[in-house]
């Protein structure tokens, strides 16, 4: 007993210690990873004359203010501001330091705003879609404040997503203010996303722009009028008006209203009804290969220009003549482009085939309407064809039956490797040199530990191995080697393939190092029958129900040995190592 709990002692700080080095692993990597500036634009794309608000946030202790200068080449850079924000989350405390400009394009096109650095830290570059000024002023252009509204389709079709954009202009400095949008009879009208605010040129005038964005879907056909959008408001005064209480300040706006032609669905459409702008699919990722009884993964992805991720048709294979596909919840990605809603649906599949052989997916397909052309367009994946390959186990056999034998890592044991390996990449990436150093310094140390250990645990396991050294046997194998048949009888029941060959093998006395010797020491022949029946169904494609049931019916009044020595004779499996010699 005394020689248990040494084992136990030994034990407790060897788990202690691994625990301690995942702990300092994950430690390493939180500090890499929580360091992160990033950068983004409140729009992509503007109109020249307009100003887009440059976003950099950073929560590195090492970062200090952007460094601007490489903007101007392509930019009037204006209304800096900056904010701190300090943040304790689980015990764990942060500092968030956000920078914001307003960024006014010199020309047109695609430009890139440059990578900004803020001290040793550095930002990535953004494109930016800077389309001609159209020269249209708004209606009302000139006066302090107005609204315009305006739908990215002026005669759409029914259930046809359609962008409407209602955008406030004002000329003076807003003090506050409500606007609203109702919602037309016969569609459904819904905000999406939050308000952009810019600057604009109007006519030689410089407005403070609020741009709202809705989703507007018609339900019936007909005219559809959209009721004109509102504000109210005050605007900063001057000294006497706020000496008097003047309601000078006071602004009010209306939008015109506006009228839509909404037209039915058409005879020629294709069901489900689904009007979009453009729609493209794609393979994302392909497999190089299939196995039977093991998973491939194919990604397949559809960009919808003019639809919510809501009004797409759910993406799904066409049936595969033996294969199984197994699908996983559709990821989607909404955005606003252009005035209008573009969703990006992407779906990852899991092929098993059932058996070797050819194996050819005929390519998704699937009709729109295209609002612009007025046309039924077909949107298509290429066929895609592979050879399936013989099941791994089988393939193994077949080649080297020896190798059967030969444990193969698992996943739980795998991933903590691959975890480690993306740990100390994510370090590196952040150049960290000296948490590098001492990480590396650390696991030298607890490696060196865990072995020392480790090798004090096989001598007290050899202390209490049972019959080694005419050590004591431990009272809980003292129990299971007195209920052989019982642990057979379980394993039979609940128990997987493997575990009923363990209990066969643990059944024996002294116990058999595999079936090949449990079959040598049985007497009865239907119980050695039983027990390559099991064996073929382990690994030799057999049928492992046929098998369980043989086995009970076999072992049912317990297994019968051999009286005296047994000669296993010469093992039918060639030797693992080259001038090995088995069964001696």
């Amino acid at each position: 007993m005394s020689a248990i709990a040494d084992r136990n002692f030994r034990k407790s700080p060897t788990r202690l210690l691994t625990q301690l080095a995942a702990w300092l692993l994950l430690s390493m990597l939180s500090l890499a990873a929580s360091a992160q500036t990033r950068a983004w634009l409140d729009r992509d794309r503007i109109a020249l004359g307009e100003t887009v608000t440059l976003n950099i946030e950073s929560n590195s202790v090492r970062a200090a203010e952007p460094d601007y200068a490489p903007l101007d080449a392509d930019f009037a850079v204006s209304g800096h501001t900056s904010r701190r924000e300090f943040e304790q989350v689980n015990g764990r405390s942060s500092i968030r330091t956000l920078y914001a400009v307003a960024l006014r394009p010199r020309r047109d096109g695609v430009l890139t705003v440059p990578a900004l650095s803020l001290g040793s830290e550095q930002t990535q570059p953004i494109a930016l879609v800077v389309t001609p000024d159209s020269g249209r002023a708004p209606a009302r252009a000139g006066d302090d404040v107005f609204i315009e509204s305006e739908a990215d389709d002026a005669d759409p079709y029914v259930q046809q997503s359609v962008g409407w954009v209602v955008r406030l202009y004002s000329a003076a400095p807003l003090v506050s203010g409500q606007l609203d949008q109702a919602a037309p009879e016969g569609a459904s009208l819904q905000r999406v996303g939050d308000d952009a605010q810019y600057q604009r040129d109007v006519g030689g005038r410089r407005y403070s722009v609020v741009e709202r964005r809705f989703l507007l879907v018609p339900e019936r056909s007909g005219a559809l009028t959209i009721p004109p959008a509102n504000f109210e408001g005050h605007g900063a005064g001057g000294f006497f008006d706020d000496l008097f209480g003047s309601n000078h300040g006071a602004l009010q706006a209306q939008a015109a209203p506006r009228v839509l032609q909404v037209r039915p669905v058409p005879a020629n459409a294709p069901q489900p009804w689904l009007p979009l702008q453009d729609l493209q699919l794609r393979y994302q990722s392909t497999p190089q290969e299939l196995r039977a009884g093991a998973a491939a993964t194919l990604v397949v992805e559809a960009v919808a220009d003019g639809a919510t991720a809501a009004q797409m048709p759910e993406l799904q294979l066409p049936v595969i003549d033996g294969v199984q596909v197994f699908a996983e919840p559709v990821q989607a990605d909404e955005r606003f482009v252009d005035g209008r809603p573009r969703a990006k649906l992407t779906r990852r599949f899991s092929l098993v085939p059932s058996r070797a052989g050819k194996v050819q997916m005929s390519g998704m397909r699937m009709s729109w309407w295209d609002v612009r052309a007025g046309a039924v367009r077909t949107a298509s994946l290429p066929m895609l064809s592979w050879t399936a390959l013989a099941p791994a186990a089988a393939t193994a056999s077949a080649t080297d039956p020896a190798a059967t034998a030969l444990p193969s890592p698992s996943p739980a044991t795998a991933a903590p490797a691959d975890g480690t390996a993306s740990s100390l990449r994510a370090i590196a990436g952040a150049n960290r040199g000296w948490v590098l150093a001492t990480l590396l310094f650390a696991a030298l140390w607890l490696f060196t530990l865990v072995w020392g250990l480790h090798r004090g645990d096989a001598r007290a396991a050899r202390e209490v191995e049972p019959g080694h050294d005419g050590a004591e046997q431990p009272e809980w194998a003292r129990q299971k080697s007195a209920e052989p048949a019982g642990h057979l009888k379980q394993a039979l029941d609940r128990g997987a393939l493997g575990d009923v060959a363990d209990a066969l093998c643990a059944a024996a006395r002294p116990r058999a190092r595999d079936l090949d010797e449990v079959m040598a020491r049985l007497a009865d022949a239907d119980q050695r029958g039983a027990v390559q029946a099991l064996q073929r169904a382990r690994w030799g494609g057999g049928d492992g129900v046929s098998a369980r049931q043989w086995l009970r019916k076999a072992f049912a009044p317990g297994p019968r040995w051999r009286e005296g020595p047994v000669d296993s004779g010469p093992s039918p499996l060639p030797p693992l190592y080259p001038g090995e010699r088995r069964g001696a």
